[in-house]
Order: structure tokens, then C-alpha cells, then sequence
């Protein structure tokens, strides 16, 4: 795209905006705003002008500038309350410290803009902490900041979490990746994690198949954008357009998480019930925890993989009896090694005290195998812990056991 073309005929420059939609209303509760280019009888993304190292920053500063007129200009006009997200470079942000941006809005202010609806948009991308102080300064005059891109650069992170952001930008575009995805999950789930403990809200982005509306709703998204739902356009839509639709996904995906959470406690209950059966004679034979955990794996070979006993604080009590190249093997290292530092390890246990029942946990990828895993725990004696681990081979033939 010619820089020149574009400075020279800025009355062509137009914002437009793209719905986000809420999880809790399954209505529109806020705009992006980005800046398009009337070429003719084509509407192109300016998208490409401003990724342009070679362009100028002035000329990058007065397109800004002007989309963010033109595009309060329509927003106020039209009286709207809902959250405007507006994109801004920290590196041209900082030009002025941000001195420009929040003259222009309040200005607006006085026009009936209100700027807790405000949400400035930054990419983890060009992130640098000296933007810190100015995203604090915003944040006292009511106006949020989200983060873009999140979790795709390696050591931002942290310095993300110092500006106290209320909401980050998850982008799905790499769930429709098999190559990527496995890994992308694990990583969107420590966001999702992350975002809990920080008090901010998750924006799914780039959603453009059901399937990824499923995968946000699933993992705590509070916001949803994307071409599935809503293209941007140059007007605003009313707000409850897809209110009819989200509402009747959302059952859909309601209904399936609870069957598949069903099928989980159908299994802990028949694991469970066999191993009930069988302990007694088990127990009865065994002259050693080793011997206990032979003659389980004996019962269970088919879908376990490894097997060990722990006490309430989390150590072995016994060697790890583990599954290698379809023989078993003991492996007397793991022996008093300790695992409370593990996730809600002492929560389980405090569970399985309390109600003598066995539990299974969530999907997890396991250390040394690299498979995606699950494991069910039950107490086998007083302060003592059986731990199964179910192999990958095993839930893939179970429906609904993989899916997360």
C-alpha cells in the first residue's frame, strides 16, 4: 500500500468497528476499532500501512490520530455507553507520553464520551516497561487496557502483569493448526490460569469456527470477537443480534460439558467399584506395597500404565510399578519422593479423606511420557493412597475422555 497515496487522500481513511460479544448477556458489549482505506470501489485494511517500518512516524501519527476522530466522532454521535477499543503503538504513544491520546478524549468527554468506557489496546508484541507509569496514569481516569497477542513472545509476560491490565486478547487462530494447536492449548490454559489470579478478564480473538467458540467458552472467556460472529463494518449493530444464537450454543456446549464431565464420574464409579471387589483378596496376598500394586496392575492392565502409593503429605510410600514396552518394571528411585507441590494434590487428598471415595483428575500431559493423561487416586489404607495412571491409548477409546 502506497504511503503517499494514502496522506494524499486522508478523507478515504474510515474506521470500522468489530463487535466483541459477552459470555453472561450474549450480547454486544463493546467495538475495535480499525482503520480501513476506501481504494476505489475496495475497502483494504490499513493494517499493512502501520506494520511498515519504511513509513514515516509522522505519517503513522496523523493516520492514527485521524481514525480515532472519525471513529469518537461516530461513537459519541451515536450516544453510545459500550466499550471502544482503541489500538495504539507504545513506541508512538510515547512520542508525547501519551499526552495527545488523552487530550483528544477528554475532550470528547464534554461530549458525553465516558471514559471508563474507554479500552486501550496494546500488543504484547511491542510491550516495553516504560510504558508503565503512562498505562497506570490512564487507568486513574477510568480507562482500561487490554493486551493483544498475549502468550505469543517469549519473556513479556511479566512485564505485562505490572500494568495491572483488566483484559487480555487471546488469539484462537492457532487452534485451527494441528501442528500447533497440542502445544497452543497447554499454553491458552496457563493464560486462562493467569488471568484468574491477576483479576482480568479474557477476550478471545480470531474466533472463526464454532469449534473456537466452544474452546473459549470452555476456558473462561468473558469476551468473544471474531469473523464467526461478526465481521467489522463501518456502522454499529444492534445489540442483541446474536443473543438468540449464543444463548442456544451456549446450551450446546452446556449439554456436552456435562456429558463429558458425566462419562469422568461414570469411570472414577466403575473404577472405583472394581477395585472394591478386588482389594480385599488383593490385600490378602500382598506381603508388600509392591506386591499390592502387582496384583492391581494384574486387574487393570489394560488401562493403566503406572501405579504407586503416597501418604497424605504426598510421599511415596512405595516404588512407582510402571508399564515399559508392555512389561512392567519397578522402579525403586521414585520411593519417598514427594508430590504435594503438585496442583490441588493436597485438595484430593483432603477429598478422598473426607468421603473414602476415589476421584480422577482433569486431562493433563504427563511428564515423561509426553501423552495427555489422567490419573485416579483412592484410598487404600489408613493415611495411604493408590495412584493409577490411565493411559492415553486407554481414554481415546472411552468417548469423551480426551476432550478439553
Amino acid at each position: 500500500m502506497d504511503a503517499l497515496e494514502i496522506m494524499s487522500n486522508l478523507d478515504r481513511v474510515i474506521p470500522f468497528f468489530q463487535p466483541i460479544f459477552s459470555a453472561d448477556e450474549h450480547k454486544i458489549v463493546g467495538y475495535e476499532v480499525l482503520g480501513r482505506y476506501a481504494d476505489g470501489n475496495e475497502i483494504v485494511s490499513l493494517g499493512p500501512f502501520f506494520q511498515d517500518k519504511e513509513v514515516p512516524e509522522e505519517y503513522h501519527l496523523e493516520v492514527d490520530h485521524l481514525l480515532l476522530v472519525k471513529a469518537l466522532d461516530l461513537y459519541v454521535g451515536e450516544g453510545l455507553k459500550k466499550s471502544l477499543f482503541i489500538n495504539k503503538d507504545p513506541k508512538l504513544l510515547m512520542k508525547d507520553y501519551g499526552e495527545d491520546l488523552l487530550h483528544t478524549l477528554l475532550s470528547y468527554e464534554q461530549k458525553g464520551l465516558s471514559l471508563d468506557c474507554i479500552v486501550i489496546e496494546i500488543s504484547e508484541y511491542h510491550y516495553e516497561s516504560e510504558i508503565e507509569h503512562l498505562l497506570q496514569y490512564y487507568k486513574t481516569h477510568g480507562i482500561r487496557i487490554a493486551i493483544d497477542h498475549i502468550g505469543e513472545t517469549d519473556g513479556n509476560i511479566h512485564k505485562v502483569i505490572n500494568c495491572s491490565p483488566d483484559i487480555l486478547k487471546i488469539n484462537l487462530s492457532a487452534l485451527r493448526n494441528e501442528t500447533t494447536s497440542l502445544m497452543y492449548k497447554d499454553i491458552l490454559y496457563s493464560l486462562s490460569l493467569l488471568a484468574r489470579k491477576i483479576g482480568a478478564s479474557l477476550l478471545f480473538e480470531n474466533i472463526e469456527v464454532e469449534y473456537q467458540l466452544q474452546y473459549a467458552w470452555k476456558h473462561g472467556g468473558r469476551y468473544y470477537q471474531g469473523y464467526y460472529l461478526q465481521r467489522p463494518q463501518a456502522n454499529f449493530c444492534d445489540e442483541n443480534m446474536l443473543k438468540e444464537k449464543l444463548r442456544q450454543k451456549c446450551q450446546e456446549f452446556i449439554l456436552h460439558e456435562k456429558r463429558s464431565l458425566e462419562k469422568v464420574f461414570l469411570l472414577a464409579d466403575s473404577i472405583q467399584s472394581n477395585l472394591q471387589s478386588v482389594l480385599p483378596k488383593i490385600k490378602k496376598q500382598a506381603d508388600s506395597r509392591i506386591d499390592l500394586l502387582r496384583g492391581i496392575a494384574n486387574r487393570f492392565e489394560h488401562m493403566c500404565f503406572r501405579l504407586y502409593i503416597c501418604d497424605e503429605n504426598g510421599f511415596e510410600l512405595s516404588p512407582n510399578y510402571f508399564k515399559k514396552n508392555g512389561e512392567w518394571i519397578v522402579q525403586p528411585e521414585y520411593f519417598n519422593k514427594n508430590w504435594s507441590w503438585r496442583p490441588y494434590f493436597l485438595e484430593n487428598i483432603f477429598k478422598m479423606r473426607k468421603d473414602r471415595n476415589g476421584l480422577i483428575s482433569d486431562l493433563y500431559r504427563d511428564i515423561e511420557m509426553g501423552e495427555m493423561i489422567r490419573t485416579f487416586s483412592y484410598p487404600v489404607f489408613e493415611n495411604e493412597y493408590l495412584f493409577m495412571d490411565l493411559s492415553y491409548d486407554f481414554l481415546y477409546d472411552q468417548d469423551g475422555l480426551l476432550y478439553d
